[in-house]
């Protein structure tokens, strides 16, 4: 009794087990747009035949069939239309239990589970998982307005980044490598292929040489690409109207200048002619004041000439 139980249950465990499948643990990363293969493979018996094998390619949420292979040649009537010439298998490995997948051309609406279905005396089956990534192109960094700038005026730095896969995480430095990044403002927009266009905004307020950099990471594909921008004191230009005032303030305060200047000049003069006329006149003064003190004498000396002649 016992030994028939034993052999019932190693024909169970032949049955079953008949198809044991490898697949890999970690998801498989495929650049959009190259070509992605799904690894799946067994261990065939020594007489194994492609005539005994059955192999279903599906997505696993939805069964949608990828690919199909059965009585030694494809079935591909039921495939799914948009894997349409973009699937194929390795046909010469087959026979040493090769049933990878090869999907051409990936897309972003690719991305998900696969299950490998494969029968020779039973069914065994087994999911990989595949995740589609891009690398983004290198940022490319506005400042607005870019003109009629001043120092301590409001202005936005825009990081552009275009066509990456899945979503970036954006990082904001400043010259002395310190994080702004809470002065943002990000937004991530799928295009018609499902990649990713970037657009970063970062807000400042305007000194002479500071340096911003916008940093783009892919964490999936380990990217990081950068920009950074310095804005320096030529970039800090006074507005047009300002600057004519400037020249007018300046050509006024020239002629203010020379007008007092002259006014001056013409005062001193005055005021010296004027002193000199002053002086003048009191010399004159003080003359006619000598003279008429003389006269006087004179005429006393005279009237005792007269008396010493009559004695």
């Amino acid at each position: 009794m016992c030994l028939q139980l034993w052999i019932l249950g190693l024909l169970m465990l032949t049955l079953a087990g008949a198809v044991e499948i490898q697949v890999p643990e970690d998801p498989v990363v495929a650049l959009f747009g190259r070509d992605a293969i799904l690894r799946c493979s067994f261990s065939p018996d020594a007489n194994f035949s492609l005539g005994d094998l059955s192999l279903i390619w599906q997505l696993t949420d939805t069964k949608r069939l990828v690919h199909s292979f059965a009585e030694g040649r494809d079935q591909l009537a039921n495939q799914g239309r948009g894997y349409t010439n973009r699937t194929t298998l390795f046909y010469d490995q087959l026979p040493r239990g090769n049933v990878s997948l090869l999907l051409r051309r990936v897309r972003i609406s690719d991305e998900g589970s696969f299950t490998c279905f494969v029968r020779v005396q039973d069914y065994s089956s087994a999911a990989v998982m595949l995740q589609v990534a891009a690398f983004y192109s290198k940022p490319n960094l506005n400042l607005e307005p870019n003109k009629n700038l001043k120092p301590g005026d409001p202005a936005t730095v825009t990081c552009h980044t275009f066509s990456g896969y899945p979503e970036a995480t954006v990082l904001w430095h400043d010259g002395q490598g310190n994080n702004i990044t809470e002065n943002i403002t990000t937004s991530q927009v799928a295009n018609e292929e499902g990649l990713f266009d970037v657009r970063s905004v970062l807000r400042v307020v305007l000194e002479p040489n500071s340096t911003y950099s916008c940093l783009v990471k892919n964490p999936l594909l380990r990217q990081e690409t950068h920009a950074s921008v310095t804005i320096t004191g030529q970039h800090l230009l006074f507005p047009a109207v300002a600057l004519w005032v400037t020249v007018g303030l300046a050509i006024c305060l020239v002629v203010l200048l020379i007008a007092l200047a002259y006014v001056c000049q013409k005062k001193i003069r005055q005021t010296c002619k004027e002193e000199k006329e002053k002086a003048g006149i009191e010399e004159q003064e003080e003359g006619e004041g000598s003279k008429t003190a003389l006269q006087p004498l004179k005429s006393m000396e005279i009237k005792e000439d007269i008396g010493e002649e009559i004695d």
